[in-house]
This record gives structure tokens, C-alpha cells and sequence, in this order.
């Protein structure tokens, strides 16, 4: 069970540099950090990757890449992505990992030696990562039913001879001289929205009835696999990632093997890849590559702070943010073909373009599109069987890592109350997630997730981060922060990082939020529009999060004695219980 590990020391708190580092002169600040043992470690290395790996790629790398990759201009898009992530995404993602590694604690405690003031973002953090359990979960247990109807000799979603079905499914495999029309829907369409979601029975958001027990059981496994694999803390969701986070490269590659020896699949991935230079000219793409980007590599959820914390003090984190990314952003690029080469081949059978198969985004691209191409190849069972499977562990990787950021940062605050009560904390937040969930398992739950999925997170994550990255750069200071980062790897960050952290990773995320409210998107889902009185309570949503910032800021300057200037102050500077420690000609020095 993991425990709190009580600093010694606070501010800048580090271990002194090596000994051909003692060209620090008297005037930089080298905190110093005493190790104890009583802190949770990673058992080994990869164990930390793996999560970390596991955390960044998850289904959205799968089902949102390619989507936006051939809907943006193919392969002139990977311009601006790459661009994003160079000097957005990665320098976010390195200052996460360095902060957590630093201070080595979770998203809310940490602040207290950032800088005071801005508390209210762990605060905020925790609760959008409760957003997203509450409806993520939910898409991993639609990929459970799906795994279970799978083990069968002809998948369910094959015919239209089923008791679900309605007069326009048209199965067009197989068969010659099939007309498909706008009416038309496919078996894997049907299976999907009126066997699994049963949307069909609902009217709404509005009316979205009772829950289905189907999708409840499979949700109840999905978070019993999680509590079994968090309940230890790190020793044993380390070794539980070894399975998820590889597992799905393996399938990766079955299935992209399979795609290329699928008639027709030349045209999906000419598709997915032909450039549109024309395309680069529209801010729309652009805005799409900097959101992307950021929602793969996941800044600012405090999984990277929680995961970087369990780390030792001196571990390369610059080096791990450079190989986990690349990681991310090449898992992306390599579903693309997956996909696209699945897309080429149902165009080929339908006898139409790609663009009219490639229609379906989101999770649609998962639970109809490709089990609709599997179920009329060759071995459509074991295809099946091991697509299903990739796409449950790809969403527990990210459910392990949003939970766990959750759990890092409440027990690292409240660390008298729950250091040697992790089980039992971590079976009450599960529990909570999973109540939390019922609304989601309605048969208009679907309307549910797609609400949280775009105000629950949207806007407010993006904002909580920009704010993050704001007090680390100016208010925490970056000298300070590189300081920080050079008594752990030995070097200062370059010029590179340190304007990327103080100017353009902000602007970039600015930029991303600026845009989303400048052009509001109508929320639809199969055809359903969300009606205005949805869309306000989606706000509600999103602000739930985001007011606990000036909440605590608020109550922060208004328990804090003293004048508004000495309050201000306070606030603002990192707390600090032993004095600084600084280095000189002599060595170490107190100075009071």
C-alpha cells in the first residue's frame, strides 16, 4: 500500500546536482530532496512507461485520428499536426512529467509549492477526470457486449434476419444489384444503435428510459477489473499494463496485415493519405490538429503528475516525454492504415467511394463500420474476437490512468486521513463511478455520453491547463522550474523548451479555446439534434469544473491574514516550512 512521503524540505526541493555540477553559482536556488521509502515506487522502469503509454493511446488514437486526418486534407494535415505537437503538445506533456517527477505528489497538493493561489485547478482536475469515468467506462462496456456476442460461429451482426431488425437493413455483402439508399441501414448499424444502445426506444435526452442490465453487468466488469487492478497502487497497476498497453500492438499489426491483403484496400489508404494542400489555408484545420494533438497526448487530466510522481527523483523524464509521445503520435498514424484499408475494401464491396463508406466518426467508426467489413472476412470470429479485445484494453489503460490521477491527488492531500485506506478509498471511488455511470446505460445513454464527452471535458480541461502552464512559467518562474529540472537530470532545459513553456504553449492553448468559442458546433447523434435546453446544461456541466479555480482563489485571499497586499503575496509564493538551501564555493549552505 502505497504511503505519503513527508518532504523534508519545500520550494525548490531537489538533490543536489552530481559533483561535476558544482558550477552552480550562490545566487541559484538547488533544493534539495530527501528521499524516504515510505512513498509508492515503480517496481521497474517500463512499468511507468507502459502506464504512461497506456494512459496517452486509447481509443480516440484509433476512432478520432483517422477521422480528422482524411476529413483535414489526408496527408497535408500531418503538417500542422506535427507542427501542434512539437511546440504545443510535447513541451506540455515534458512539463507535466518534470513537475510530478519534482515534488512528487498529486494534482492538488502540488500547488502548494507552485504557487498557492491556483489549488482550485487539482481541485478541477479531479472532477472533469470524474466526468470522464462517468461516461468512458460506458464505451469500454459497449466493446464488452460486443466481445461477448462475438463467440459465435456467425456474428450477430452478419444478417439482417435478427429480431432487431427493420425493413431497411440492407446487406449488401455477397450479393449483387443491392441498392443502397439513404434509408438504407446495414446490419452492423442496427445491431449496434437498437441491439446494444437501444436508442431506438428513446426519444431524447429528455426521455432517455430505463437502464439496460446488459450493458450494467458489462459495466460492472469493466470496474471490478479496474478496483483489482488500482487497489495496490502502482505495483500492481504496473504489472496489469503490461498486458493492456502491449496487447493492443499486437493487434495493431494482425489487423493491419489483414486490411492490406483486402480487395480494394489501396483506395482507403490513397484516401486517407492523398494530400490536400488547399486544405491548409482553413484555420478550421489547424484548430482541429492543436485539439487533437492535445487530447492524445493528455496534458493537464494530472494522470502525467500522478503517474511522474512515483518515479525516482533523478529518472530521465525528458527522455521519457520525447519516446512516449513519438509512441503516441505514430500509434495515431499507424490506425490510420487499419482503418482506411478496412474503408477501401467495404467501397470496393459496395461498389461506391470511400468518402460515402467513411462517413461514420466517434465511436460509430468502432462499433459499425469496422465490425461491419470484419464480419464478412474470412475468420470473422477470431477478428472479431481480437478487435474487441484491443479496444477493451486500450480504454482500461486510460480508465487505470484517470483513476489513478484521481486517487494520487486526494490521498496526497488528505494523507492522515487515507495513507493506510487506499482499498478502501479506491472501492468508494469506483463505486461512485459506476453509480455515477447509470445514466449512460439508459437506452438513451448514448445521448448522455455524447454530452459529457463534449462539455464534461471540451473547453474546461483546455482552459484548467493553460492556466497551469501560465503559474508555472510566470508566477512559479521558469529559471525556477529549470532549475528544478537541472537538479534532477544534471542539465538545464534549452532555449527551446523554455520558450515554448513561458510563450507558444500557452498561445497554442489559447488559440484551441478562442477558436472552440468562436465557432460552436450543433451537438447531433444519429440524425438527433440536441435541443438548446441540453446545451445549457452541458455548460453547467463544463463550469462545474472550472469555478472551483475562482472559488478557492477567493477563499484562498480571504482566510489569508494580513493586508491585500501581503495576502496577494502569500498566495502567490510557494509555501515553505524549512528554509531555502543554496549552494556556494563551500557546498551546501542554510540559508535562514
Amino acid at each position: 500500500m502505497p504511503h505519503q512521503e513527508q518532504a523534508h524540505s519545500h520550494g525548490n526541493l531537489c538533490s543536489p546536482g552530481p559533483p561535476n555540477n558544482a558550477g552552480y553559482s550562490s545566487n541559484n536556488q538547488v533544493p534539495v530532496v530527501l528521499q524516504t521509502e515510505s512513498r509508492d515506487k515503480w517496481s521497474k522502469k517500463m512499468d511507468f512507461l507502459l502506464s504512461v503509454i497506456g494512459f496517452a493511446v486509447d481509443l480516440g488514437n484509433v476512432w478520432r485520428f483517422p477521422y480528422i486526418c482524411y476529413q483535414n486534407g489526408g496527408g497535408a494535415f500531418l503538417i500542422p499536426y506535427v507542427l501542434m505537437a512539437v511546440f504545443g503538445g510535447v513541451p506540455l506533456f515534458y512539463m507535466e512529467l518534470a513537475l510530478g517527477q519534482f515534488h512528487r505528489t498529486g494534482a492538488i497538493s502540488i500547488w502548494k509549492h507552485i504557487c498557492p493561489i491556483f489549488k482550485g485547478i487539482g481541485f478541477a482536475i479531479c472532477i472533469i477526470a470524474l466526468y470522464v469515468s462517468f461516461y468512458y467506462n460506458t464505451i469500454i462496456a459497449w466493446a464488452l457486449f460486443y466481445f461477448y456476442s462475438s463467440f459465435s460461429s456467425t456474428l450477430p451482426w452478419t444478417s439482417c434476419d435478427n429480431e432487431w431488425n427493420t425493413e431497411n437493413c440492407t446487406n449488401y455483402f455477397g450479393k449483387d444489384n443491392v441498392t443502397w439508399t439513404n434509408y438504407s441501414r446495414s446490419p452492423a448499424e442496427e445491431f449496434y444503435t437498437r441491439n446494444v444502445l437501444a436508442v431506438h426506444e428513446s426519444s431524447g435526452i429528455g426521455n432517455v428510459g430505463y437502464i439496460r442490465w446488459q450493458l450494467m453487468l458489462c459495466l460492472f466488469l469493466i470496474f471490478t477489473i479496474v478496483y483489482f487492478s488500482l487497489w495496490k497502487g502502482v505495483k500492481t497497476s504496473g504489472k496489469v499494463v503490461w498486458v493492456t498497453a502491449t496487447l493492443p500492438y499486437v493487434v495493431l499489426l494482425i489487423l493491419m496485415v489483414r486490411g492490406a491483403t483486402l480487395p480494394g484496400a489501396w483506395k482507403g489508404v490513397v484516401f486517407y493519405l492523398n494530400p490536400k494542400w488547399e486544405k491548409l489555408q482553413e484555420t478550421s484545420v489547424w484548430v482541429d490538429a492543436a485539439a487533437q494533438i492535445f487530447f492524445s497526448l493528455g496534458p493537464g487530466f494530472g494522470v502525467l503528475l500522478a503517474l511522474s510522481s512515483y518515479n525516482p527523483f533523478t529518472n530521465n523524464c525528458y527522455r521519457d516525454a520525447i519516446v512516449t509521445s513519438l509512441v503516441n503520435c505514430l500509434t495515431s498514424f499507424v490506425s490510420g492504415f487499419v482503418i482506411f484499408t478496412v474503408l477501401g475494401y467495404m467501397a470496393e464491396q459496395r461498389n461506391v467511394n470511400v468518402e460515402d463508406v467513411a462517413r461514420d466518426k466517434g465511436p460509430s467508426l468502432l462499433f459499425i463500420t469496422y465490425p461491419e467489413a470484419i464480419a464478412n472476412m474470412v475468420g470473422s470470429t477470431f477478428f472479431a474476437i481480437i478487435f474487441f479485445v484491443m479496444m477493451i484494453t486500450l480504454g482500461l489503460d486510460s480508465t487505470f490512468g484517470g483513476l489513478e490521477a484521481i486517487i494520487t491527488a486526494v490521498m496526497d492531500e488528505y494523507p492522515d486521513v487515507l495513507s493506510h485506506r487506499r482499498e478502501l478509498f479506491v472501492l468508494v471511488l469506483v463505486v461512485v463511478c459506476f453509480l455515477g455511470s447509470l445514466s449512460t446505460l439508459t437506452k438513451g445513454g448514448a445521448y448522455v455520453v455524447k454530452l459529457l464527452e463534449e462539455f464534461g471535458v471540451g473547453s474546461s480541461i483546455i482552459a484548467i491547463v493553460f492556466l497551469e502552464a501560465t503559474a508555472v512559467s510566470w508566477f512559479y518562474g521558469i529559471n525556477r522550474f529549470s532549475n528544478d529540472i537541472k537538479s534532477m537530470l544534471g542539465y538545464t532545459p534549452g532555449l527551446f523548451w523554455k520558450v515554448c513553456w513561458v510563450a507558444i504553449s500557452p498561445a497554442f492553448l489559447a488559440y484551441i479555446i478562442i477558436s472552440s468559442l468562436l465557432n460552436p458546433q450543433t451537438l447531433t447523434l444519429f440524425d438527433y439534434e440536441f435541443p438548446d435546453w441540453s446545451i445549457t446544461v452541458g455548460y453547467i456541466i463544463g463550469a462545474s469544473s472550472f469555478i472551483w479555480i475562482p472559488i478557492y482563489m477567493v477563499y484562498k485571499l480571504v482566510w489569508t491574514p494580513g493586508s491585500l497586499k501581503q495576502r496577494l503575496a502569500v498566495c502567490l509564493r510557494p509555501e515553505r516550512t524549512l528554509p531555502d538551501i543554496h549552494t556556494d564555493s563551500m557546498g551546501l549552505s542554510l540559508a535562514l
